[in-house]
């Protein structure tokens, strides 16, 4: 219905049109905006017209000269698009022209035609160009290896989007414009080209692109390859030669770039240790001298050069001058010095002995005697490079503590391995003797002679015997009575860790005691299970020691886990040979504190008794002592009137029952200077009575 009244109207206008041609005029379409439109892709933009003269008029957009879009102003019917155009453009009521997101390539020119019957027809002209911002901008130069005097190189750039509308090249932030540098530099779209290359072409290139909506600037450096030049080489320390032990530099320079892989090679091989062309030579030695050559590579391009020099290297002897002394026989000594190689060979000489001197070796024998013990000996070497000496020092045997280790053999035997070593120069030989009786059985006796093997399955056989080790050389000679002792421990320690359940304990076995293993032994609760952690109480628990870790004779420490930290243990060590066993040690107990032990009780109980009794003792001392001074003090020194006495008497007997809190006391007659009597003589100073205890037995 729409559509037919539109028809109608078109045919209206028409009509109307015809009847009076003079009342629209012509047709005319205009921009509303520039004709010349630039946009980022993917942005919205409208290519916005205004038509004027008729109404409703047929538009037409074409790209090129390709329609594009047809519609009729104000019809209801929807424009024609392009297939390939649908999803970008959209028609405006007025006939302008939408883009939705425009992509790249919808630039171009656009052009807008209208036509209205007996009105003419109109257009208009528009120029879009779609451009990206730079992403990844890179610029490259080609070839890869720019050699100087090659025919030439050139510098391009790319991107992965986006359209360079401009570009401007500069190289060390100097302009290049085309046919500068003697018409070497040649500029096109995308490329930059020199010609003829030369090593001051290296250096920066730097290009700047831009568009309407974006601009990068990239830099590039470039290097051009020459080289290597005329070898340069110097020595250093400079001398006429060098002697073993010396160390010196040999350099080898030459202008290139890159800069010259240098080489040095001596005997038809490279050597190494070679850092920007200097070879370090520390402590040359004979076998250095010789001619050393030095080729210099570049590296990329692979010109090559050479140059040689000559190394001359005189010997000296290598290391330092040994000494020594040996015995001859067990009876002299032989002071001996060496100082082999060299040119010329080290003379050497014992200036102690006032003997001649010798080249690289000589021997000296003396004969055996006390002022040599200890006496320290000097050997003079000689050589036009270097002097040198090396002293040496002969000693008769030192104090020594024989030492045993027990192991057990594969038929079962026990083996006592005892060990009698003394420090002696030169080494002291050592001889055996059992129950004064020489060993000669080799295979008793270790082949350096310093240990003897006894076996026997019974460790009480072994202790009836009694050793003798001799440590003896020229100078003099040392011996020690050995007895081998029962399983025993000379020392026991108990250490706790911090958490309670676990403890270390360590001991120490005297030198001759024969031990093959030791057994740790605990009593107190059952470990801790280490699945609930509980106490178990199994058999053998409480008070009774039981062994819970067997140990190997060489072991000197255990670590007990699995303790409770509030409970009591004790534990000892048990040592044995075997099935012997020997003493255990002392218990050490771990644990809260406990109870008073049974002898302390004991004690506690025979000391309460005494203590009572001399509590009854002091009591009565102390009871005796105030009766027998209460006693003295009622001694009269003057004789007394018989009433003083009647008074006296009466106070006495006085029952007390009638002694009551109300009872007025004595008068003082000290005080009051007061007589009772008219007697002559002054009566002696009152004394009251003496209060009356009342002692309660329980």
């Amino acid at each position: 219905m729409k559509r037919h009244d539109g028809l109608c109207g078109q045919v209206l206008m028409i009509v109307l049109g015809f009847a009076f041609p003079d009342a629209n005029g012509q047709l005319l379409v205009s921009a509303l905006g520039a004709s010349w439109v630039d946009t980022l892709a993917g942005a919205n933009l409208t290519l916005a017209v205004s038509f004027s003269g008729a109404p409703d008029p047929a538009v037409t957009w074409f790209k090129g000269s390709l329609p594009i879009i047809t519609w009729t102003v104000g019809s209801d019917v929807p424009p024609d698009v392009a297939e390939e155009y649908r999803e970008v453009l959209r028609l405006e009521p007025n006939g302008s022209l939408s883009f939705v997101r425009v992509p790249l390539g919808f630039d171009g020119d656009y052009k807008v035609e209208m036509t209205k019957s007996g009105l003419g027809t109109d257009s208009f002209n528009f120029t879009l160009r779609v451009f990206e911002l730079f992403q990844n901008v890179t610029v490259t130069a080609l070839p890869d290896v720019i050699e100087e005097d090659s025919e030439q190189f050139q510098l391009q750039y790319g991107m992965l989007r986006g359209l360079a509308e401009r570009q401007l090249w500069s190289f060390n932030d100097l302009r290049i414009a085309e046919g500068e540098g003697g018409s070497r530099y040649s500029l096109r779209p995308g490329s930059l080209t020199v010609r003829e290359p030369r090593r001051n072409d290296s250096g920066q290139y730097t290009v700047s692109l831009s568009n309407p909506f974006s601009s990068v600037t990239l830099h590039l450096n470039v290097t051009v390859l020459y080289g290597p030049d005329e070898p340069r080489i110097q020595t250093s320390p400079v001398q006429d030669f060098y002697v073993p032990g010396d160390s010196l530099t040999l350099s080898c320079q030459a202008d290139g770039s890159p800069q010259p892989l240098v080489e040095w090679m001596f005997g038809g091989e490279t050597l190494p240790d070679i850092h920007m062309g200097v070879l370090n030579l520390t402590r040359v030695q004979i076998n250095q001298s010789g001619l050393y050559t030095c080729e210099l590579r570049n590296q990329i391009t692979g010109a090559q050069r050479q140059q040689t020099v000559t190394l001359n290297v005189y010997d000296r002897p290598p290391g330092n001058p040994q000494c020594s002394v040996l015995s001859e026989d067990n009876r002299s000594l032989q002071y001996g010095c060496q100082w082999s190689g060299g040119t010329p060979p080290a003379r050497l000489s014992f200036l102690d002995f006032g003997n001649g001197s010798s080249l690289e070796n000589v021997t000296v024998s003396v004969n055996a005697s006390s002022e040599l013990d200890g006496k320290i000996v000097t050997c003079q070497a000689q050589h036009p490079v270097e002097n040198s000496k090396c002293i040496v020092t002969a000693e008769s045997p030192q104090y020594f503590l024989p030492s045993v280790r027990t192991d057990v053999d594969s038929d079962g035997k026990i083996v006592a391995s005892i060990r009698c070593l003394s420090h002696a120069t030169p080494p002291a030989a050592v001889s055996w003797f059992r129950g004064g009786q020489p060993v000669i059985d080799g295979d008793l006796i270790s082949d350096d002679t310093t240990s003897l093997h006894v076996r026997h399955r019974n460790v009480s056989v072994l202790l009836l015997q009694n050793y003798t080790c001799t440590c003896r050389n020229p100078l003099g000679g040392r011996s020690k009575h050995v007895h081998l002792q029962e399983p025993s421990i000379s020392n026991f320690s108990l250490f706790p860790h911090k958490d309670g359940t676990i403890v270390t304990l360590t001991w120490e076995v005297p030198p001759t005691s024969i031990v093959t293993g030791f057994d740790i032994q605990m009593s107190g609760p059952a470990l801790v299970s280490a699945d609930d952690g509980n106490v178990s109480q199994s058999r053998g628990s409480g008070d009774s020691f039981r062994t819970i870790l067997p140990k190997p004779g060489t072991a000197r420490s255990a670590d007990i886990f699995h303790l409770h930290p509030k409970s009591t243990y004790r534990f000892r060590v048990l040592p044995r040979a075997l099935m012997t066993e020997g003493q255990p040690t002392k218990a050490l107990r771990i644990g809260p504190a406990g109870g008073l032990s049974g002898p302390a009780i004991a004690g506690i109980a025979a000391g309460i008794p005494c203590s009572l009794l001399f509590l009854l003792l002091m009591c009565g001392l102390i009871y005796f002592f105030i009766y027998w001074s209460r006693a003295k003090r009622r001694q009269t020194r003057y004789p007394g009137s018989r009433a003083a006495e009647k008074v006296t008497t009466t106070q006495t007997q006085t029952p007390h029952n009638l002694l009551t809190g109300s009872a007025m006391t004595s008068p003082d007659y000290n005080r009051l200077r007061q007589t009772p009597s008219s007697l002559s003589v002054a009566p002696p100073t009152f004394v009251p009575p003496p209060p009356v205890r009342v002692a309660t037995t329980v």
